[in-house]
């Protein structure tokens, strides 16, 4: 008959003593504490153990030999069969093993190490990644337009006091606690410097335009600050990679991108806060015909999977001090609301749900675009039905170059729309294709001919 309920997160059960469960004793010590029955096989019977004196004395002495730890190790008797009961407190410091750092997470016991590592010594130590001084930077060298631009949104956004806008930057930095004894914070860098990849490597953002997951036509890299980068990359994205529906009502144009800014720009801001910066790689954004993913180098919170996010969750930033900053200027909600917004917001555009996949080394969002639009809008039907094609913002360009100057060299359209070379030939190529352009003559002497006309 079983004495014990199923092992569970705090119990363990082992039929015998080996000094290699100091490594659980570890793992409870850094978790939440636990027990480890000894003399109790997997089912919970109790077997009993044949030198329960000499372990009373033994187990004590090793583990606090050997990682620090003080258990309670108390001897217990069921029918007549002696076992031991190991209690573990949890300790509010890091405890190793021989230079091991082990976790309980829910039944099973884990080693940490890497970025998971880095993560748990600092929130042992009652901090965040982001809220880790940086030594050598000062406060002038903060970029002004950015510290403008959230002082800018939080007036917007209302909730941060305007005697605190009003006041000088380190005063401001101060009430936004990203300063310690006057040094800037890590958060204070990423949001505000003007080149944070000097001291993070890796914080910037880069997108790419595939037509194969193996072809890459073109790409851009995206820099400096946080504010900056999340306006230029928003900004990138609606006029260089995404294709606009365009119809006509009467005589006004509209232009309807394949997604709701609103959704992606939410699923970028949640990237920016939720990135392990430790991890040194850009966040990464993948954009196809029929998708758009979002790729951020994250570590899910202890415990939780991307069920846990897609339902209703407490918020629980992985850059807390980054994310008090951008939730005082209204970029992002407090409240763990981010991805129902999202899923909120591309139902009522009309798009599919978002996917949401986590590989272990990062979070992917996954946006999926409209690829066959039907507007309502009635469309004039003396306007040019080429027109109605799918065409990105950079083609549009394009044509309206073309047909105030044929002659324009590709070198001279690259620095135009800002394109790269093969993207440029890639667009071209795509407009030719349609119809909405006509090369005449050779490279030297030739011309090139829109054609907008029934």
């Amino acid at each position: 008959m079983s004495f014990f309920s199923e092992e569970s997160q705090n119990v363990e059960y082992k039929l015998r003593w080996r000094d290699d469960y100091i490594r659980w004793i570890c793992g409870f010590a850094n978790a939440n504490g636990g027990t480890i029955y000894i003399g109790v096989d997997d089912e919970g019977n109790v077997k009993g153990v044949d030198n329960a004196a000499k372990l009373l004395e033994d187990i004590p002495n090793k583990v606090r030999d050997l990682t620090g730890v003080i258990v309670d190790v108390n001897l217990l008797e069921s029918e007549g069969k002696q076992f031991l009961e190991i209690v573990t407190a949890p300790y509010s410091h890091p405890i190793s093993y021989k230079g091991e750092y082990h976790y309980r997470s829910g039944s099973t016991k884990q080693e940490l190490k890497g970025a998971a590592l880095d993560q748990f010594i600092l929130k042992k130590s009652g901090m965040t990644w982001d809220s880790v001084v940086v030594n050598g930077v000062a406060v002038d060298e903060l970029d002004d337009a950015s510290i403008n631009l959230f002082r800018n949104s939080a007036v917007r956004s209302q909730r941060i006091g305007q005697e605190v806008l009003s006041c000088d930057t380190l005063e401001l930095l101060s009430k936004l606690h990203l300063l310690d004894n006057n040094k800037l914070k890590r958060a204070a860098v990423l949001s505000f410097h003007p080149d944070p990849e000097k001291y993070v490597t890796g914080a910037f953002v880069k997108i790419g335009y595939f037509t194969t997951d193996d072809n890459l036509l073109f790409q851009d890299e995206i820099h400096g600050s946080l504010f900056s980068q999340a306006h230029k990359t928003i900004d990138l994205l609606s006029t260089k990679y995404l294709k606009s529906t365009i119809s006509y009502d009467g005589l006004q144009r509209i232009d309807e991108l394949p997604l709701p800014m609103s959704a992606l720009r939410e699923g970028l801001m949640n990237a920016l806060v939720h990135k392990n910066y430790g991890g040194h790689v850009p966040i990464q954004i993948s954009v196809y015909s029929d998708k758009l993913m979002i790729w951020n180098p994250a570590i899910l919170p202890q415990g939780w999977s991307v069920e846990t996010f897609l339902s209703k969750h407490a918020s629980i930033p992985f850059n807390s001090e980054l994310a008090n900053v951008l939730f005082r200027a209204g970029e992002i909600e407090a409240w763990g609301r981010g991805i129902e917004r999202i899923v909120a917001d591309c139902r009522k555009y009309g798009n599919n749900n978002p996917e949401w996949k986590y590989d272990g080394a990062g979070l992917w969002t996954v946006f999926q675009l409209k690829t066959d639009h039907k507007t309502d809008h009635k469309t004039d039907h003396k306007t040019d039905h080429k027109l109605k094609m799918r065409l990105s913002i950079a083609q549009r360009t394009m044509l309206n170059l073309l047909a105030a100057n044929p002659l324009l060299t590709q070198k001279e359209i690259c620095e135009e729309v800002g394109l790269t070379s093969s993207g440029v030939k890639y667009n071209l190529s795509r407009l030719v294709n349609q119809g909405l352009l006509t090369r005449v003559g050779g490279k030297k002497t030739g011309y090139w001919v829109v054609n907008l006309d029934d």
